[in-house]
């Protein structure tokens, strides 16, 4: 009798243990399912913006290629057009056949990947259409898609068109040869327009289906939590994550403080901060700083816009890491001006390391769209070993010498002089 009660209980306990236990394992498995839907379907729509972006590039080449082919009458470029040409056939083939009944899967597959997309992709990209073709988002992509079909069309027979003329000689007629010059540009702008807009709407309903599932993760987390909230080991925890994320959170504000939040160099004042305590170790060792100032970076905004002139200081700050030494401070101090704290460092080292940095830029070459620049800098070296000089007479030093590189033809190397000061001012703004 007593075993048989000691037995029950057990099954008793065990039964409410699972009582107590199945809406948290309820929860936790929504919520792994809604992770797994969530992370395939923002998967599958990146992987079509990247197919977008190799199919629009792909028909800028075709079309840039078949121009060339027209004027020069070379070969080589019309079968280059050609190449490029394949990549949107091949993702509109893959489309087609995603619209038989039934879907041919396999043509499907040749037809992204003969659009240059990554086989990992492929599956992604047909199970979306597959399954939310007919979602508001997807669907409007895919109509500007589909628009898309009568320019291929005709891109493809202007080719062989220019091809079938070509074959007879070069086009000799002006008029002619503007015409078709026109008509390609024109192809290439109903092209753009529809490739924008079919990115931008993937990328809109993107950010719908992310803020739609992290809402309901939310709310599931929050059942979570109410399910738990009578566990004072849950409290415990919470206790514990907030102390985490405030030090996270501090440490965040503390780095935003003295970083520059483009390149990840620090900023102004953490410069200044740094230079200053420097400084006051002149006694001890002797002090290099280097500030410089970018040629060309006015030309890569004006000619490229401004997320080329970003992308070119993120280069140029990876640049400066890599030859500076472990131990040197390296700033990004506003726009394209750069500095450097080289400490313990003598005016022979010194120079060595600023003419390294100034070889390392003359062979950098910056590529934006289809254009290269040649990008150097203009760099100012004060060799400091006198502790009376504060930070304000070490940044003018500094700065007159950058200036001074500047006046003597750019792409040089100055070390500060006296001769220099008077010359520096505000005029060096106005180089630079």
């Amino acid at each position: 009798m007593f075993r048989r009660t000691v037995a029950s209980m057990k099954e008793r306990s065990f039964l409410h243990v699972i009582k107590l236990v199945s809406p948290f394992v309820a929860v936790v498995l929504l919520q792994a399912a809604m992770a797994i839907g969530s992370l395939e379907v923002l998967s599958s729509v990146r992987a079509y913006v990247a197919g977008e972006a190799l199919w629009s590039r792909a028909q800028k080449n075709a079309v840039y290629d078949l121009d060339l082919y027209l004027h020069s009458g070379d070969r080589a470029f019309f079968e280059q057009y050609q190449d490029a040409l394949a990549v949107p056939i091949g993702d509109k083939f893959a489309r087609l056949a995603l619209e038989r009944e039934p879907e041919d899967l396999d043509a499907a597959s040749r037809g992204f990947l003969q659009g240059g997309n990554h086989p990992d992709d492929v599956p992604g990209l047909i199970w979306l259409y597959r399954y939310f073709h007919d979602v508001s988002f997807m669907n409007a992509a895919i109509q500007h898609w589909v628009a898309t079909d009568p320019m291929l069309l005709e891109l493809t027979i202007f080719g062989e068109a220019i091809d079938t003329e070509m074959k007879q000689g070069p086009i000799r007629d002006e008029q002619r040869l503007r015409f078709l010059t026109s008509r390609l540009h024109e192809l290439n702008s109903q092209f753009t327009e529809r490739a924008d807009r079919f990115s931008a709407v993937l990328g809109e309903g993107s950010r719908t289906i992310k803020v739609l599932l992290t809402l309901a993760n939310l709310a599931a987390a929050g059942t979570l939590i109410l399910l738990m909230v009578w566990r004072i080991r849950r409290l415990v925890q919470q206790r514990e994550a907030f102390e985490n994320a405030l030090k996270a959170e501090k440490e965040r504000l503390s780095w935003q403080a003295t970083h520059d939040p483009m390149t990840g160099l620090a900023n102004r004042r953490d410069f200044e901060v740094r230079l200053e305590h420097e400084l006051g170790e002149v006694s001890r060792a002797p002090l290099a700083l280097i500030l410089l100032d970018l040629d060309q970076f006015k030309a890569v905004n004006d000619t490229c816009g401004h997320l080329a002139g970003d992308r070119l200081l993120c280069d140029v700050a990876r640049l400066l890491q890599k030859d500076c030494r472990p131990h040197d401070h390296v700033a990004r101090l506003g726009g394209d001006e750069f500095g450097i704290i080289l400490p313990h460092c003598t005016p022979y080292d010194g120079v060595d390391i600023a003419e390294r940095l100034r070889r390392s830029f003359e062979l950098f070459a910056f590529s934006w769209d289809d254009k290269s620049f040649a990008v150097t800098a203009s760099i100012g070296l004060a060799c400091i070993s006198d502790a009376t000089i504060g930070l304000e007479e070490a940044l003018r030093q500094a700065d007159a010498a950058c200036y001074g590189a500047k006046q003597k033809g750019r792409n040089r190397v100055q070390v500060y002089h006296t001769s220099e000061a008077a010359q520096a001012g505000s005029r060096r703004r106005q180089v630079a």
